[in-house]
Parts: structure tokens; sequence; C-alpha cells
């Protein structure tokens, strides 16, 4: 990376904190490479706190001047109160965290598009809230009246929250990962939502598809997988099995959110999956990123696709 690109980086912060100061955001995105020089750098803003990400090592006067840089956005009169900076190395064993100001707190409550929910701020990836999936969440919230939801892969049940809001009257939650759905619980309750409409099953999906029968037919499902999950699930092996078991559980007017967020696999590989495994379901758009995670190459970011029976 490039110090004398720094610059830009730090006037992308403060013009990302002077749009959004309450909402939590993706201020900077190296990643999406269309930023030369700056590209294993990545900065958000999570309830008052200024996370930086540095990806790959760096020269020392690259890190000097990023961090007397940031520590200047802080000082500055006309942006948003900053209460803590935080730099965490990637690269490095462990991704440890380096706190140049304030204080980083295990977890903090954030804000997207009117709702709320709870993030980790000392966690190495797993944050509990994915930034670049804001337009599905808004999508499902856009969409739910009246609706039968499932949320697959749920994680801490973002998506579940969205369709409560948006006024459905069942959503069923189902991940592995107890702890997860935990942090969901906590986050419905957090936009003081009636739980009693939301089910959470910390199950494994490929041993469940009975259990979920039994709760649908649903209007809309919502499958948003992890890349790869040892043991668990791989993207471009497991996916199938996802899809196939799709119509079964529909509506006869149903909708599915289909997510892939691996660059290894482009948009066209959950739309021809789709034909083989599930031909009653025409594919009808792909919507929009977030335009904070623009990528040089559309095809290597989220892909968050939409089909219909």
């Amino acid at each position: 990376m490039d110090e004398k690109a720094l610059p830009l980086f730090f006037e992308q912060i403060k013009h990302g904190l002077n749009q959004s100061p309450d909402e939590v955001r993706r201020l900077f995105h190296g990643r999406g490479r269309l930023f030369a020089g700056l590209e294993q750098l990545t900065c958000d803003w999570v309830g008052g706190h200024l996370m930086v990400q540095v990806f790959k090592p760096v020269s020392s006067q690259f890190e000097t001047q990023l961090k007397q840089g940031l520590l200047a956005v802080q000082a500055c009169s006309d942006v948003a109160n900053v209460l803590s900076i935080s730099v965490q190395h990637r690269h490095l064993e462990g991704a440890p965290t380096e706190v140049l100001f304030g204080e980083v707190p295990n977890g903090v409550e954030v804000t997207e598009s009117g709702l709320k929910y709870l993030m980790n701020l000392k966690s190495n990836q797993n944050s509990g809230l994915f930034l670049d999936m804001r337009h599905g969440r808004d999508w499902v919230k856009q969409h739910a009246q009246g609706k039968s939801v499932l949320n697959l892969f749920a994680y801490t049940c973002g998506f579940s929250v969205a369709a409560i809001a948006g006024g459905a009257t069942q959503v069923v939650n189902i991940d592995m990962a107890r702890s997860s759905l935990t942090r969901g619980r906590d986050n419905h309750n957090l936009n003081q939502q009636d739980v009693s409409k939301v089910k959470f099953l910390a199950h494994d999906i490929f041993k469940s598809w009975g259990k979920l029968k039994r709760f649908g037919p649903y209007d809309i499902i919502i499958s948003d997988p992890p890349s790869f999950q040892k043991g668990s699930f791989a993207l471009t092996k497991d996916y199938q099995k996802i899809l196939r078991r799709l119509p079964d559980l529909l509506t006869e007017s149903g909708q599915v959110l289909a997510c892939a967020n691996s660059p290894a696999v482009s948009s066209d590989f959950v739309v021809d999956a789709m034909k083989v495994c599930a031909p009653e379901l025409e594919y009808v758009r792909r919507l929009d990123n977030p335009a904070e995670f623009a990528d040089i190459d559309n095809e290597a970011s989220l892909k968050v696709q939409l089909f219909k029976r």
C-alpha cells in the first residue's frame, strides 16, 4: 500500500461520518480495489467507534501516517463525536487490535435503517451484523407485511428483526450456532418486538427439513449461507442441496432471496443452480449492494438475488 494515498482515505472517512453519523456504516472499502494504494484497508463506523482493519503488512511509514491521520480525524470539530479509534491487524495471527484512542467496549448497540442491533467490537471476524447486507434486510422489511418468513443460516437474526418490523406474521430462524440465535433473540428484544411470532431453531438445516416444512409454507425464504464452514457447509458443494428443497417449503406465490458472498463464484452460480434444482423458481433480479461496498469487479462482491415462484 502507498502512504501517499492516505489523504483520500481520511477524506472518505470524514465524508462518511457527515453523511450517516447515527447509523452503522462501512466508511471506507479499499477491498473493492477502487482506491489505488489502499486496497488492504477498511474502516467501519460502529456505534460511535472508528474501527480500521489492515489486511496485509504495511511499511512503518504507512502505519505511522495512518495512526496520526486517524487521531487528527478524531480531533476535527466538524465530524461526529468519536468515542474510540482502533486498528485491527488482520494479517497477523489472532488478528490483534491496537487501540489508538478511547476505550473499545466488548459490545455496542447500533442503528441501521431505524432498527437496532448488537455488535461485538472485540471479535476477530464475526461482529454480529454484516454491513454489506443492508439492502437485503431493507428489502425484507419492505416486503414482509402479512408474510411467513423462513430465515436459513440465520446467524444473529438480522433478517428476522427486519421481517418482524415489516409486519411478518411469523419468522422461523434456523442456525447451528445456539449462541448466535441467543443474540438474535436479544436483537428482537432490543427492538421491543413480539418474539412469540419468532422461532429460534438451533439445528442442522440438512437434518431439519421435516420440521421446517411443518412450520410452513413460507411466503419468503432467505438463504444466506457461509462460503465455507468446516465440517458443515461448502458453498460450491452444498448450496444445491438447499435450493432443491425450496419449492416444497414455498407458498404458491412465494419468493426466495438467495445470497452468495464468495468471490470464487459469480452471480450465475446461483441462477444456474436454481434452474437445475428448482426450475419452478424464476429469476427476478439482483439487489444492488450498498454504494459504500462498490467493487471494481461486481461479481466478486456480495450477490443477493431474488427469485419468485
